[in-house]
């Protein structure tokens, strides 16, 4: 039997026994990397889950042997962890399971940056401290993964070490990313450790010591933090709302007021328990709310806040309409069977008991597929082919981040005296954006509330990771994280990253808890991009002097043959 590799037939017996061992090399690759994320508790394998594709990467030459490998490794790696973004449950849209195998095989293509950005600097210098490049070249990986209409990173390593408290904790200072490049760093040392026991049968302590200086420097850092932080004496009593609702079968039309009221229950049931903040999930009510046309259900929520004294956050979708086409914004879109236009947004909105106007945040960071079309905007046809049946394929991204200010009675004996709490609303997917969502601190959000709704995807991974993501936006900005999801995981994440309080998936429930609000900034929250553009500024070097390179080997060439 013949092995090939893109049509070059491997006869050898050693030749098919190497492309074996790099095969199995690249599969064991990413499956440690894929084991050591949520809801795996086994972290610890990341800090050495890419030695046996370093190994690969160290005996092979050309930019395709290299790339093909690291597909391999991506795939691998993407297949364990992503699973679950087709859904795979008998409700699902084809639509959406068709977009998650897209997901599962596009998302090892980005893996190729960083192994061409070393093969890069292999074929200038060849030396092994070119591996030190290599950190940089991961997190410009994961920073170029989250600015197009691709955007998808979720797999982001900070992120998977989001059981590892004390080792995190330095997240106040380089954030998500810079865990990433701390954590490549170390496979690194650790593969220079292996090749030196390999060639010399002995270990090498110059490279041992910073292994166990980058591993145990922060640990220790970190539980000082842990056993010295002061969490702030202020605090607000929040109520989550999990209802639970099947996400398939909401959009049918006719049981708006049933949803409605059975949200309204919970929130009073949470008032008593002495909620002073109900926090409702993602695309609460499937319906364009504010539109004119359920006047009755809003005054009748409007009217529930204002006895209560209790502000509601919800996730709602939301529409501007235009009947002059001379004010509408470029993005709207024609209303089917008139001459209006229309905008219309995944939304958070605030019911405030004190003021009629209800404020609104629409979600920037959509959904590739799910929520946007990508390059729709370019190619306005493909909305014609990609729908969900659900409708909610064709969002518009919103134009700012919004600070909510959330009132709150300081006096229980006198409701009228209110001081307000800056809160960030924020959708679903965007937890995941380390940058963003310090965005919402910089202007001054003591308080990050997430709405999602991960009914989508069943009791897979995928809530769970999603959970803990979260987890890393609490201690890079020292703000405490409430999520509130349709079924599940709603709960509150400390300033330290500690789940104080959490639902099960999959039930209908409701959480009060007392939500500790933070005023200080971190380093992390002034300088969010100093780690992302310190690495690509690298990569942009490298590949500026590579291709000068190139281009001085041909001239070089033509010289010698003229």
């Amino acid at each position: 039997m013949k092995l090939f590799k893109l049509g070059k037939a491997y006869t050898s017996p050693e030749e098919k026994k190497r492309l074996r061992s790099d095969w199995a090399l690249a599969v064991l690759s990413g499956i440690l990397l894929a084991i050591s994320f949520p809801p795996i508790p086994l972290y610890f394998f990341m800090f050495a889950a890419l030695v046996p594709l370093f190994i690969v990467w160290n005996r092979r030459s050309g930019l395709g042997e290299i790339n093909r490998i690291t597909y391999l490794f991506g795939l691998v790696f993407s297949i364990i962890t992503l699973y679950w973004v087709g859904s795979w449950q008998p409700d699902t849209d084809p639509f959406l399971m068709i977009s998650g195998v897209a997901i599962l095989f596009f998302n090892p293509i980005l893996f190729l940056i960083p192994s061409t950005l070393f093969y890069f600097a292999k074929k200038l210098w060849n030396k092994k401290w070119i591996y030190f490049f290599v950190p940089m070249f991961w997190v410009t990986n994961e920073y170029v993964y989250s600015i197009t209409d691709l955007k998808f990173p979720w797999l982001a390593f900070g992120h998977g070490l989001a059981y590892f408290k004390s080792f995190i904790q330095i997240a106040e200072f380089i954030g998500a990313h810079g865990i990433t490049l701390l954590v490549v760093l170390i496979n690194v040392f650790v593969f220079l450790l292996f090749i030196e026991y390999k060639e010399n049968r002995k270990i090498n302590y110059k490279i041992l010591i910073p292994v166990i200086l980058f591993i145990v420097l922060p640990i220790i850092w970190g539980n000082i933090k842990l056993n010295t932080f002061s969490l702030n004496d202020k605090t607000i009593r929040v109520g989550l709302i999990q209802p639970n609702f099947n996400p398939w079968k909401k959009w049918d039309a006719g049981n708006l007021s049933d949803q409605l009221n059975q949200y309204l229950e919970l929130s009073a049931e949470a008032v008593d328990d002495g909620a002073e903040l109900i926090v409702w999930p993602e695309t609460a009510l499937p319906t364009y709310f504010l539109s004119g046309n359920y006047d009755g259900d809003v005054n009748k929520l409007k009217t529930f806040t204002r006895i209560n004294h209790v502000p509601v956050l919800t996730g709602m979708p939301h529409a501007n309409f235009y009947f002059d086409h001379a004010i509408a914004p470029e993005d709207a879109k024609p209303v089917r069977n008139s001459k209006a236009l229309y905008t219309s947004y995944n939304s958070v909105l605030l019911f405030d008991p004190n003021i009629e106007r209800v404020e609104r945040y629409g979600k920037i960071m959509l959904v590739p597929f799910g929520e946007r079309v990508p390059f729709i905007d370019v190619i306005p046809i493909l909305g014609d082919f990609f729908k969900w049946n659900v409708g909610i394929s064709s969002w518009n991204v919103g134009k700012d981040t919004v600070v909510f200010q959330v009132p709150h009675i300081v006096d229980k004996e006198n409701p009228g005296l209110v001081e307000y709490i800056p809160t960030a609303g924020v959708i679903c997917i965007e937890s995941i954006y380390a940058d963003f969502i310090a965005r919402f601190v910089q202007r001054g959000a003591q308080l990050i509330a997430v709405v999602t709704n991960d009914s989508w995807y069943g009791d897979s991974s995928g809530p769970y990771q999603h959970k803990e993501i979260s987890v890393l936006r609490a201690i890079e900005n020292r703000r405490s994280v409430v999520r509130a999801a349709n079924g599940g995981i709603s709960c509150l994440i400390n300033p330290l990253g500690y789940t104080i309080k959490e639902t099960k998936m999959y039930t209908r429930d409701l959480l009060v808890v007392d939500v500790v609000l933070e005023n200080d900034l971190t380093f992390f929250t002034k300088y969010p991009m100093l780690v992302i553009r310190f690495s690509y500024l690298v990569s942009i070097l490298l590949i500026i002097v590579f291709t000068y390179r190139k281009i001085i080997d041909k001239v070089n060439r033509v010289r010698k043959t003229s």
